[in-house]
């Protein structure tokens, strides 16, 4: 099992146990890149040193060479604070570490509320939540259960990262998963008011016909929502890209497509067309799944292809080596079966 994030006790009133934090998200790319020099192509290092040495001494002379930074250790650099214009108080590692903020140990949840009363806004990271130890499995379970049932989420705070978080608890409600998870909330003042940004969107009459159409355009589209079918774009682009340098292959270009214009001259038509599109769409992936689960039929072949039929690929029968036999009056005529186009 990885290393938690964080370890500690949560408590609710009397009961208490132990919890341990995972971080339940990780980065997945796969192109990273590094800083280097254009005309030199060498890789470029990043160093601390003093502001003092950057500063200039003096006239300068073109004789003269720069000096070279003052490079600063790891060991000697520790946090200030500017109380004053170049004035700082220092403040040591150990003295953060001792600082009094009970929730570095212990959560004690404060609040119950239901889901839907939390805006989703306020939520930032998601972490996986398990009980620390064999002797804690009992408290935790009971508790996770009562809040599944409820369906409630507990508000409580913890302090890691340099900063104390408000952090919300949910129970899954899928019994396999026995833990919890815990997400860290923005605080109020985070958040800007939406008012500065939605007080100026005009209040419009929304006609019946209108929302029945838009209702209908939803409920079409409505799915179960699959998060594997999404893939980051930029990142298939990107390596795109760098494969062809890599390759000295031609460099893939945006294209501009210009914006197709609906023939539309309202509201209404365009929801209209919009319904039509998405039911003939949904008629055409039928029509191709019984193409592709209905066996081809078996016709002969003729003995001399056209140059279409040359370059289309192979056929899907062999062509008879005798001469084809003349058809019988009134006997209808056998035609191939449509090839779809590449």
């Amino acid at each position: 099992m990885p290393r938690p994030y964080w370890s500690g006790t949560l408590q609710i009133s009397l009961v208490s146990f132990g919890v341990k934090f995972f971080v339940a998200t990780e980065a997945k790319s796969q192109i990273r890149f590094h800083q280097i020099s254009r005309s030199s192509g060498e890789r470029v290092r990043h160093q601390k040193v003093l502001e003092s040495s950057l500063e200039p001494q003096g006239e300068p002379d073109a004789t003269d060479t720069a000096p070279a930074a003052a490079t600063v250790v790891k060991d000697d650099i520790v946090k200030g604070y500017e109380y004053a214009k170049g004035q700082y108080v220092q403040i040591e590692p150990s003295e953060i570490a001792n600082l009094r903020v009970p929730s570095k140990h212990t959560i004690a949840i404060e609040q119950f509320v239901s889901e839907d009363e939390i805006d989703p806004a306020y939520f930032d990271k998601p972490y996986f939540v398990a009980p620390d130890g064999d002797t804690q499995v009992e408290a935790f379970a009971v508790v996770r259960q009562a809040m599944q049932q409820a369906g409630k989420v507990a508000i409580g705070k913890v302090a890691f990262a340099g900063r104390e978080h408000v952090v919300a608890f949910m129970a899954s409600k899928d019994d396999t998963l026995r833990g919890l998870m815990a997400y860290t909330m923005r605080y109020q003042e985070e958040l800007r008011k939406p008012s500065e940004y939605f007080g100026d969107i005009p209040t419009v009459a929304i006609e019946e016909d209108q929302l029945d159409l838009a209702e209908q355009l939803i409920k079409k589209r409505t799915t179960t929502f699959d998060p594997g079918r999404y893939k980051d774009g930029y990142e298939v682009a990107l390596k795109e890209l760098v494969d062809a340098k890599v390759n000295h292959l031609p460099i893939p270009q945006d294209e501009e497509v210009a914006p197709k214009r609906a023939k539309v001259v309202n509201l209404m038509d365009a929801l209209r067309s919009s319904l039509q599109s998405n039911a003939a769409s949904s008629q055409s992936d039928d029509e191709d799944s019984d193409e592709q689960q209905a066996p081809p039929k078996r016709v002969a072949a003729k003995a001399a292809k056209t140059p279409a039929e040359k370059t289309a690929g192979p056929t899907l029968v062999k062509a008879s080596k005798k001469a084809p036999t003349a058809a019988k009056p009134g006997a209808s005529k056998t035609h191939a079966p449509r090839r779809k186009s590449a």
